[in-house]
């Protein structure tokens, strides 16, 4: 069993195999998100914070953190959003940046172990990325594509990220602090691409020992009704053995599917986090006591109570 363990100063998230999936909030990410870059640029912060509570709220583990704005400071400006962020909340960080400049500025003004995202098997990559990772301490996500690109050949993919995950090791880095993102392509445009996934992710936990993440929304890009598709993707992809994703949190069914997910997996011990989640409160009477249940659940009720008679022995 691997377990990846990142953490904030206070607290603790493990991502493993026999452990409740890890959802990795998406939305601080000024990507295809016009007035979000805008306002960082300007140093206008009120959108990351809404986004920070929201993803919590709806259930996030973790937050990924990312200040991609073109012609930006983006060192200053992830390393500031970092800041902020850890200050609303002691949920983990992922520090998301294709710059190394920027990693690092994040990394150190972090406090506790975050989880580096990303580097790649690009040899220029692996030489300014594992460095740092090993200087703080941190976890990474590692992604399967070199100075080849993203090979279509699941097993290519594979060889990839056995060689991201030795080179880590020469650096000291652990196995269990590589968490490898076999890429998810969109299925609109390759058909196979969710078999593919399903067929790496399970050689990755069985042959590597690695956990997995992965940007989920891919998988529907270019598709109406994309939650559909995102929460069927996830549901297979963690029967499949994946231990986490960056995704929206904000879409339920997507939630749910995760959710619904560890319970089938036996990762959530009686149902208690999804009975958490989704029970539904009682009504109160005006006089304060608890209302009569209404008529459909009444039925049901009534219904369940002469099936288990009939069923009962004479």
């Amino acid at each position: 069993m691997t377990d990846t363990v990142v953490s904030s100063a206070t607290r603790e998230v493990v991502i493993g195999f026999e452990r409740p999936f890890v959802m990795i909030g998406e939305r601080i990410n000024p990507t295809g998100r016009k007035i979000l870059a805008a306002e960082m640029a300007a140093g206008n912060f009120s959108r990351v914070e809404a986004d920070t509570h929201a993803q919590l709220a709806a259930g996030a583990q973790m937050l990924d953190v990312n200040a991609g704005i073109p012609l930006a400071d983006e060192p200053a400006i992830l390393a500031k959003t970092v800041q902020l962020v850890q200050s609303l909340t002691d949920a983990p960080l992922s520090i998301d940046s294709s710059i190394v400049a920027a990693l690092e500025a994040g990394l150190s003004v972090y406090k506790g172990k975050a989880l580096v995202n990303s580097v790649t098997g690009e040899e220029e990559r692996l030489e300014s990325v594992l460095p740092l990772v090993k200087k703080y301490g941190a976890a990474v996500v590692a992604i399967s594509n070199d100075e080849t690109g993203i090979s279509e050949d699941p097993d290519v993919r594979f060889e990839v990220a056995k060689k991201i995950v030795h080179r880590a090791q020469d650096y000291g880095i652990p196995v269990s602090d590589v968490v490898v993102d076999p890429l998810v392509m969109p299925v609109g445009a390759i058909n196979q691409a969710g078999v593919q996934v399903m067929r790496l992710v399970g050689r990755l936990r069985n042959e590597l020992k690695v956990n997995t993440t992965c940007g989920a929304s891919n998988i529907s890009f270019g598709l109406p009704a994309r939650e559909g598709i995102s929460a069927v993707f996830l549901s297979m992809a963690i029967g499949s053995g994946m231990t986490s994703a960056i995704m929206n949190p904000m879409h339920t069914e997507i939630v749910k599917a995760c959710m619904g997910a560890d319970v089938m997996m036996g990762h959530d011990p009686d149902c208690a986090r999804w009975i958490r989640r989704f029970r539904e409160a009682p009504t109160m009477a005006a006089g304060g006591g608890t209302a009569a249940p209404s008529e459909g659940a009444a039925r049901g009720r009534r219904e369940g109570g002469h099936r288990r008679r009939a069923q009962s022995p004479t």
